[in-house]
C-alpha cells in the first residue's frame, strides 16, 4: 500500500510539472513596488474623487513600465512623523513592506509646507518680518523632520532589504505665485536637497530621486497644477522616470 502511495504521488508530482498551468505567471508572481508617503505618490487631484490613488501618479506609471505591481499607501496631507508612527505599528504598512521588492519614499513636503503656514501667521501676529520667522522655524524643526525621515528609513530596512527609492522636495509654488514663494523655496530648497542626498547616501540600497532638479525651471503649469502645489499628469510621468532611473528599472 505504501509502495502505491508512493507511486500515485510522484505520477502527480510529474504531470503537475508538466501541465502549462504551473509555469503560467500570475499577477501575484510579479515583482511589487510599494510606495509611501503623502499625496504626490497619492496622485492628488488628477482622479475625479480623491477617494483612492491616481492611476496616473507615479508609482503606478513605474508599475506599469516595469511589470510590476503596486500597492499606493501613500496619503494626502500626511506629515513625517505620521509615516514613521504608521511604520512602526500599522500592520497593513508593515506588511506590505515585508512582502516588496522596491520600496518608493516621497514625505517632508508637508511638514516644510507647514512651516511656511506657521511663520506666516506668526509674522502678521507679531509684525516681525517673514524671513526672519521662517529662518528661525526652519532651523528649530529641520532637525525633528529628518530625524523623522530617517528613522522611517531605518524602519522599512529593518523590515526589508528590498531597493528604496528616496524622494526629495520640488518647488511646488508657480514663478509667478504672487506671494513670492517660489523665491522663498528657491533660498532653502537647496540646503533642505542636500540633507535628503546625504541620507541616501548613508544606506545601502537607498537610492535619492532629484525631483528638484527634474521640476526646476518646468513648474508653471506643465509639472505642476495651476494654482496648486501638486504634480499634474506630466510631472507624475517625470517622477516616475527619475524613479526608474534612481532604481535602475528599465
Amino acid at each position: 500500500m505504501n509502495r502505491l502511495i508512493k507511486i500515485i504521488m510522484a505520477v502527480l508530482f510529474v504531470s503537475l510539472l508538466s501541465s502549462p498551468a504551473a509555469f503560467a505567471k500570475s499577477d501575484n508572481a510579479k515583482e511589487s513596488l510599494v510606495a509611501v508617503g503623502d499625496s504626490i505618490p497619492f496622485g492628488y487631484n488628477l482622479g475625479q474623487t480623491n477617494q483612492n490613488p491616481a492611476k496616473t501618479s507615479y508609482p503606478y506609471v513605474i508599475g506599469k513600465l516595469s511589470d510590476l505591481r503596486v500597492r499606493n499607501l501613500g496619503v494626502s496631507g500626511r506629515q513625517s512623523g505620521q509615516l514613521l508612527t504608521a511604520l512602526q505599528t500599522n500592520q497593513k504598512y508593515r506588511q506590505a513592506i515585508i512582502h516588496s521588492d522596491y520600496v518608493a519614499v516621497t514625505i517632508g513636503s508637508n511638514d516644510f509646507l507647514g512651516i511656511l503656514r506657521a511663520a506666516d501667521a506668526e509674522s502678521r501676529e507679531k509684525q516681525v518680518p517673514f524671513e526672519v520667522i521662517l529662518a528661525g522655524m526652519l532651523k528649530v524643526n529641520s532637525p525633528v523632520i529628518f530625524n523623522n525621515i530617517t528613522q522611517t528609513i531605518k524602519e522599512v530596512r529593518l523590515l526589508t532589504d528590498s531597493p528604496i527609492v528616496l524622494y526629495n522636495v520640488y518647488n511646488p509654488f508657480q514663478t509667478y505665485d504672487p506671494f513670492l514663494l517660489y523665491g522663498v523655496a528657491e533660498t532653502y530648497l537647496p540646503g533642505i536637497n542636500t540633507v535628503f542626498e546625504n541620507l541616501a547616501s548613508t544606506y545601502p540600497d537607498v537610492y535619492l530621486a532629484d525631483a528638484y532638479s527634474a521640476f526646476r525651471d518646468n513648474e508653471d503649469e506643465e509639472y505642476v497644477l495651476p494654482g496648486d502645489i501638486h504634480p499634474t499628469e506630466a510631472g507624475q510621468a517625470k517622477l516616475a522616470e527619475i524613479g526608474l532611473d534612481a532604481l535602475k528599472l528599465d
